[in-house]
């Protein structure tokens, strides 16, 4: 004890302890507060070491400080700002199950609500862990049984301490990106950063990021808009005359399937069809489908996509646009459109965690009423994957909800069952079907989990015809993104007849179409399957269109796919491009047809410099779009800005009944116009979790105002 005591009389004692007390209390947030998600050794091990380097960095600046009349104060004050930093965070995820940003922390965003009043409703008995070492030290340095060491350490040694901390946290890093490449670069979930290199990274990343967007910001201006403008008005294409509003006042419900590329559609394993319903559908009369329409995502993937659908902007060309900017961005999305235009409601239904790809803030800038999120539902047990409720369960368990939403709806369901690395329990998997032997797991599982998804829209649909909401609605299919990725198209490539010595980068860029159907039941049968050229950018324009909705106000940056005057270029998001005749990659030029490298004419040649020029430019102008936020500055005709504030999405569908009774609102729900009965009963399923009923357990979890399940 005497020992001990000697020990922290000295500086470097002192700094032990409280680092010690300081890395035991990130822990008990860590384990007891926040829901990090880790699974595994290696992440349970950098969960374990991600406060040390942080922390070591930031208690030993006070080494600098030669006089112990600094020492002390200064390394006490870090140890107490550091604990006000975790606690902030505990309380604030407690109530947002998000963490704390820069924006918060200075009052621009919701954190005066969520900190206020209700803050000692959020206080739970182990808080009191948080604050016990401060006040103890503060007392026993009070009563000078800790003494002040007079003893001061060198600049040199101090700087060599401060040199071994960047090397601890450089090894966290290290591991880190070994277990979760990109990290930074994507930065797809504020609560992954936090797990893989800890609360001060977190906020210092954060910190830069935020700087850097409000540099940018700041020197916008309204000239820029302008630019920007004129090229979208220049690219505008007309609609389709004949197919102009043919789907006018139908509810619109948006399937994303997950990494689902085109290649799935029509193939066939060892004789049995991979996804025969989603075929089906493919070749159906009342289908209109496109063959080479491309994903165009950068490091944000399903998020890129997303916002692509929901704004005909790109994402951005390093990191997540809904993670760096979605807290505070101007949107002028279908949600806010098609409620300001036509009256809809919206809705998203996903299955994971709402702070995934920040999509708890960023659907409320786009103009989504509601967010049933992982917390609606019960995702207990093997009733889910890494990334969220099983695909089955999420369409029947959605039911509950959807119904009740007044018609007409605007609503997108994510489907995440097919996400690498295709896990799927057996009871899940078809025995029927047998999949490939590549010696590739993670292609071998690519069909299983892609025959699972295409089995639960069959699901899906079969309720919408039993309910007759299959005539009322407009059902868009598409795919996200790739899901094999460049690194396994080798192993794939066997299985599409080709040789694997053979592959090339053009291959991997054909490998890039993902699926794109509108299916519109009862419109005449004159559906079929076209080969135009497009991408994931031309999406909203060519909804809007079909529902009788111009787009000539808005600033976007796809044209509808179904105009003459549809431009045929396909921009990726590295600038490179593809036409109907020829592929541009890091500027070799192929031709389609062959898959080699072309020989071109003047005039061909001068033709592809015009595209590359368009390509590029029409990245940029959507970078700064984003980037300096100018859409705040342009006010279309009949659009109001949307105000966040407005959606709260832990109340569910409650205040809006509510709203309508004591207001005498002629319901247009499902659930209303089937004489206020449920419509569950009409949704089968042969999930295994669900013992092949939609109804046969009461799942749903009860949400508390925080949004979170009780």
């Amino acid at each position: 004890m005497k020992r001990l005591s000697k020990l922290v009389n000295t500086r470097i004692g002192f700094f032990a302890l409280l680092v010690f007390l300081f890395w035991i209390k990130t822990l008990i947030a860590y384990f007891t507060d926040f829901k990090l998600g880790a699974q595994g050794l290696v992440q349970y091990l950098i969960v374990l070491i991600n406060p040390l380097g942080t922390t070591l960095l930031l208690f030993g600046l006070a080494f600098y400080f030669k006089r112990s009349r600094f020492f002390y104060p200064v390394l006490m004050g870090i140890d107490i700002a550091n604990t006000l930093l975790l606690y902030l965070n505990v309380i604030y995820y407690r109530e947002f199950t998000d963490f704390m940003t820069i924006a918060t922390m200075t009052g621009y965003s919701k954190v005066n609500q969520g900190l206020s009043g209700s803050s000692l409703a959020l206080t739970n008995l182990h808080d009191v862990f948080y604050w016990l070492d401060i006040v103890v030290i503060l007392l026993l340095m009070l009563f000078r049984k800790i003494k002040f060491d007079p003893r001061a350490f060198s600049h040199r040694l101090a700087f060599a301490f401060t040199s071994v901390s960047l090397v601890v946290y450089g090894l966290n890093l290290m591991v880190a990106e070994m277990d979760r490449p990109q990290l930074l670069g994507r930065t797809f979930d504020r609560v992954y950063i936090v797990k893989y290199l800890g609360l001060d990274a977190f906020t210092g990343y954060d910190l830069v990021k935020s700087e850097h967007v409000s540099q940018m910001r700041k020197s916008a201006t309204k000239s820029q808009l302008k630019t920007v403008e004129k090229f979208t008005k220049e690219h505008y294409a007309a609609p389709n005359k004949k197919l102009f509003g043919i789907a006018k006042g139908r509810n619109v419900i948006v399937i994303h399937l997950e990494s689902f590329q085109q290649f799935l559609i029509d193939k066939k394993i060892n004789g049995q069809e991979v996804t025969p319903f989603l075929n089906s559908l493919y070749h159906g009369q009342d289908t209109y489908a496109f063959s080479n329409f491309f994903n165009q995502v950068g490091q944000g993937k399903t998020s890129d996509a997303e916002n692509m659908l929901e704004t005909s902007t790109y994402g951005l060309s390093q990191g997540s646009l809904f993670a760096t900017l979605g807290n505070d961005n101007t949107f002028q999305a279908a949600p806010a459109i098609l409620k300001q235009r036509a009256g809809y409601t919206s809705a998203v239904f996903h299955g994971n965690v709402a702070s995934f790809w920040n999509r708890n803030n960023v659907y409320k800038n786009l103009g989504y009423q509601y967010f049933f999120d992982a917390s609606y539902f019960d995702t207990s047990g093997d009733k889910a994957t890494g990334y969220g409720l099983k695909d089955k369960l999420l369409f029947a368990d959605s039911i509950k909800y959807l119904q009740h939403l007044q018609q007409p709806f605007y609503v997108k369901y994510l489907t995440v069952t097919n996400h690498f690395p295709f896990d799927l329990d057996d009871e899940d998997k078809d025995s029927n079907f047998t999949t490939t032997n590549t010696g590739s797991s993670t292609v071998d599982n690519y069909f299983v989990t892609a025959h699972y998804l295409d089995q639960s829209l069959q699901e899906f649909f079969s309720y919408l015809d039993k309910t007759g909401l299959a005539k009322k609605s407009i059902i868009m299919i598409y795919g996200d993104h790739y899901g094999i990725s460049n690194s396994e198209n080798k192993n794939l490539a066997s299985v599409l007849g080709k040789n694997a010595d053979d592959w090339t980068d053009f291959d991997n860029v054909q490998m890039q179409r993902v699926p794109l159907m509108f299916v519109i039941p009862g419109s005449g049968g004159h559906g079929g399957i076209y080969s135009t050229y497009g991408g994931e950018i031309d999406v909203l324009p060519t909804l809007l269109h079909l529902l009788g909705i111009s787009t000539k106000r808005y600033i976007q940056f796809g044209t509808d796919l179904f105009s003459s005057q549809h431009d045929q270029v396909v921009a990726l998001r590295n600038q490179d491009f593809v036409t109907p005749k020829y592929t541009s990659i890091s500027g070799k030029i192929y031709l389609n047809s062959t898959g080699k490298l072309a020989k071109l004419t003047k005039q061909e040649k001068k033709q592809l410099r015009a595209d590359q020029k368009k390509v590029s430019e029409e990245l940029a102008l959507s970078d700064s779009l984003n980037e300096k936020n100018l859409l705040r500055f342009y006010h279309p005709k009949d659009f109001k800005t949307v105000n966040p504030k407005d959606y709260n999405y832990a109340n569910g569908l409650k205040k809006e009944k509510k709203i309508e009774k004591s207001k005498g609102i002629q319901s247009t729900s499902i659930f209303s116009k089937n004489n206020d009965k449920t419509t569950t009963d009409s949704y089968s399923t042969n999930a295994p979790e669900q013992g092949h009923s939609a109804t046969s357990s009461n799942r749903i979890k009860i949400t508390n105002p925080d949004g979170n399940g009780n």
